[in-house]
């Protein structure tokens, strides 16, 4: 990240920014400038709300989501969204942009997961995939996907297939249904936000499909529109919404009250005299 051909001045390089709270996940694409870093694009899980998902806004395929919502962002944004398509099927096999005929080369950035500790099936992976499917050019292997094992023999392996539930959600249904018949007063609590917004095992595949379809078709959100304020301070003077003005009195200083509370004693005192 740090060294750069001499003769790429003024050619940033990129990250892809992945990053985790206990109720959301914000992807970024950053470049590091001499005054700070610049952030480019940027998407987060709690907009997949716009594309159907509600919930379940923090397991792998949300992450996927989000990494693919950040990948067609960013070239839409730059006008390439359609020179570089993309894995427009989630199948969980290998995808390389970088590998595709192109006539340019495709936008590349590195992989930037801070502290995370990146173990096999992590969900950082989850959004790197997503974002390599959705067009961008990210140095990796399947080594850290799930699905991938070493056997005994120490022969690698990579079942794509496994892959693809995680992105799909298949493996959040087959929980569900191991709960449904264990435990149902469980199942009812555990995923009771599942079950508010009509997300049973049987159609959460399909709620990620549909998802995945309405990202690339508009990766966009628009913004809302919000109220004006109240009120707006200018000094000393309040200007409300509605145009009207009024002072605000200046708050006095400790030594300017303890003086006017003395002048009223004297007042008083001579007033009783």
């Amino acid at each position: 990240m740090v060294l750069q051909d001499k003769n790429k001045y003024a050619s940033p390089k990129y990250r892809f920014v992945v990053r985790f709270t206990n109720k959301r996940i914000i992807c970024q694409i950053i470049s590091a400038t001499i005054v700070g870093d610049k952030v480019h694009a940027s998407a987060d899980s709690t907009e997949l709300k716009h594309y159907g998902v509600n919930v379940g806004l923090t397991n792998y395929a949300a992450a996927y989501c989000t990494g693919l919502l950040l990948a067609r962002r960013l070239l839409t944004q730059l006008k390439l969204d359609n020179q570089f398509v993309g894995k427009e099927q989630a199948d969980g096999t290998s995808f390389h942009i970088e590998e595709e005929d192109h006539d340019r080369r495709p936008f590349k950035a590195l992989l930037d997961v801070g502290i995370k500790i990146v173990t096999t099936g992590n969900k950082v992976f989850g959004a790197l995939k997503g974002a390599c499917d959705g067009g961008l050019h990210i140095p990796h292997s399947e080594k850290k996907f799930p699905g991938f094992s070493v056997g005994d023999d120490k022969q690698t392996n990579y079942d794509a297939e496994v892959h693809r539930e995680r992105i799909m959600g298949i493996h959040v249904a087959n929980y569900m249904r191991e709960m449904k018949e264990e435990d149902p007063e469980k199942y009812k609590s555990h995923f009771s936000a599942f079950l508010r917004a009509g997300i049973n095992e049987d159609n959460i595949e399909e709620m990620y499909a549909k998802a995945h379809a309405a990202i690339r078709q508009n990766p966009i959100v628009p913004k809302t529109k919000k109220d004006p304020p109240s009120r707006t301070i200018k000094g000393h003077t309040v200007i409300t919404a509605d145009g009207k003005k009024y002072i605000r009195n200046k708050k006095i200083t400790k030594a300017q009250r303890m003086e006017r509370v003395r002048q009223k004693m004297l007042m008083c005192a001579q007033a009783e005299e």
